[in-house]
């Protein structure tokens, strides 16, 4: 038989990150203090850029004011950045009063965590770094990925990542189970091949990528790795005669402008420039989204805080979804309550339209306070009084972030009310 030769056509699609694109990505997610540098050191490079930084504006004299009095009178409330992903761990395993054995093996796996919220060592290494065995290590990991939040953390995999999110929202059911152990076929968007072993229909199938969507893949990356103690934001919030009114602190950022000479390089500058308003106009727009949804929490503070995720942020203003998560990345602004990170205003509903996570810790901290003491209210109690508002709470989800707040159970809250004892 004959071999023959054939000549056939192929239409591909591919992506190439090109030095603009990635400029403009790095301008996306950079934060003011972050932009400021690399502008400056572009224009080291370039004469034809001017950078001229900014006189302290409106925020900064409050800041420097909040800071400098000793006491008297109201100061404004100035809220610290975010701890790192390693404090806000090993903060949230101390509250769990773990055994001096399990509590080795979870110092273990603290060490083993990577910038992502992911455990970066297999389990049996992690388990011989604690003199451990794989069972009692993996029974830790299990406790830990229970009561840590954000859900997600110490996942081995990105499947193990999402589908932990997927049970923390009570969404996780034999049908997204079994899509997410195919995400190799969802990445290639072999979808019909998705169908067929999942005995799903393709609709099926979409509707429940679309769930998976929702979800973060790195939990981690929302945490600071060396989290400043105060930090001008890059926007601001103050709340006017017609309503809240999101803009830009301008005080943090460099003025740019052309060189009045011209000279090589100035088309680079000009582009440059083009790229940091976009970036601007951009974080302006998903910033008024934002705190426009979270209207409440700018009023009472973050315990307001309703479900919102990134994928519905993205789809009202017309963005992709990485746009959205870049451009959060490191982004602070000023309320009244405080400064706030812009990515730890998401909160995702604890139950299917229920309440956030953010708005339900606070409330079972405020039934914690009021209870009677000598009669202090057990979980199911607690349950109860958190679905009275018609979202419905259950007793182990109340047990579950009444151990991340570090509430003991009730016969260990109770106490006579005359000696407070």
């Amino acid at each position: 038989m004959k071999s023959r030769s054939r000549i056939s056509v192929q239409q591909t699609q591919r992506l190439t990150l090109t030095t603009g694109l990635a400029t403009s990505i790095r301008i996306l997610r950079a934060d003011a203090a972050g932009l400021t540098q690399y502008l400056e050191e572009q224009a080291a490079e370039n004469p034809q850029l001017v950078v001229v930084r900014q006189t302290p504006g409106e925020w900064l004299p409050r800041w420097r004011d909040a800071m400098l009095r000793g006491g008297g009178g109201e100061q404004p409330e100035v809220e610290a950045a975010g701890p790192s992903l390693i404090a806000h761990v090993s903060g949230a395993i101390g509250a769990l009063r773990l055994a001096p054995r399990e509590a080795r093996i979870a110092e273990a796996l603290v060490e083993a965590l990577e910038p992502t919220g992911w455990l970066g060592r297999a389990l049996p290494a992690i388990a011989a770094r604690a003199g451990a065995s794989v069972p009692e290590t993996e029974a830790v990991l299990v406790r830990i990925q229970a009561h840590v939040e954000p859900s997600g953390l110490f996942a081995r995999s990105l499947a193990e990542c999402l589908r932990l999110q997927a049970a923390e929202a009570e969404v996780l059911d034999a049908g997204l189970d079994a899509v997410l152990a195919r995400l190799d076929l969802v990445a290639a968007g072999d979808l019909a091949r998705v169908a067929r072993e999942t005995g799903l229909t393709e609709a099926e199938v979409r509707r429940k990528i679309a769930v998976i969507r929702g979800f973060d893949p790195k939990p981690g990356a929302r945490f600071e790795a060396c989290a400043a103690p105060v930090r001008e934001p890059d926007l601001m919030a103050r709340k006017g005669d017609a309503g809240w009114e999101i803009s830009l602190n301008r005080s943090a950022l460099p003025s740019l402008s052309l060189a009045e000479a011209k000279g090589k390089g100035r088309a680079e500058a000009r582009a440059l420039i083009r790229l940091v308003e976009g970036r601007n106009a951009t974080l302006l727009t998903v910033g008024r989204e934002i705190l426009m949804r979270q209207a409440a929490a700018l009023e009472d503070g973050t315990g307001a805080l309703v479900p919102m995720t990134m994928a519905e942020v993205a789809e009202a203003l017309g963005l992709h979804q990485s746009t959205i998560s870049r451009i959060v990345a490191g982004t602070a602004v000023d309320t009244p309550k405080g400064t706030w990170w812009l990515r730890a205003l998401f909160s995702q509903s604890v139950t299917q339209g229920g309440l956030s996570a953010a708005a339900l810790r606070d409330r079972l901290m405020r039934l914690v306070a009021e209870e009677p003491a000598d009669r202090p209210l057990s979980d199911e109690a607690l349950a109860a009084a958190l679905s009275a508002g018609g979202s419905p709470v259950a007793r182990r989800t109340v047990a579950k972030y009444r151990g991340i707040l570090g509430l003991p159970p009730a016969h260990r809250r109770k106490r006579r009310p005359d000696t407070g004892r």
